[in-house]
């Protein structure tokens, strides 16, 4: 599985890559706006938005691109680590919504 995390907070970009880790799944991080983050994004099959420490303009690429790919897009405000780890189990249950594309 691959994730996208959009926002949370600087000092946890090692930890959400280590929770994807643990549970099986390859991720990427953004948590500031930088260039080109249309194109940064991929085919994920799934992407985690933390609404609260993010930017605007972050929340419209996130929601455009997930419509656009038809990826779900899941919405959190809290940026936590335990947050992240309920969404990753969460997903884990729901069967796949599209067939895995390349990473």
């Amino acid at each position: 599985m691959n994730v996208v995390v959009i926002g949370g907070n600087d000092c946890m970009v090692c930890e959400y890559k280590a929770i994807c880790k643990e549970c099986g799944a390859k991720a990427k991080v953004f948590t500031q706006p930088k260039g080109n983050l249309e194109g940064r994004i991929g085919n994920p099959d799934l992407i985690v938005l933390f609404t609260r420490p993010v930017s605007h303009e972050m929340v419209k690429i996130a929601k455009r691109e997930s419509a656009r790919k038809g990826v779900l897009l899941i919405q959190s405000h809290c940026g936590s680590a335990a947050s992240l780890k309920n969404i990753l189990a969460e997903h884990s249950k729901r069967k796949p919504v599209r067939a895995a594309a390349s990473w």
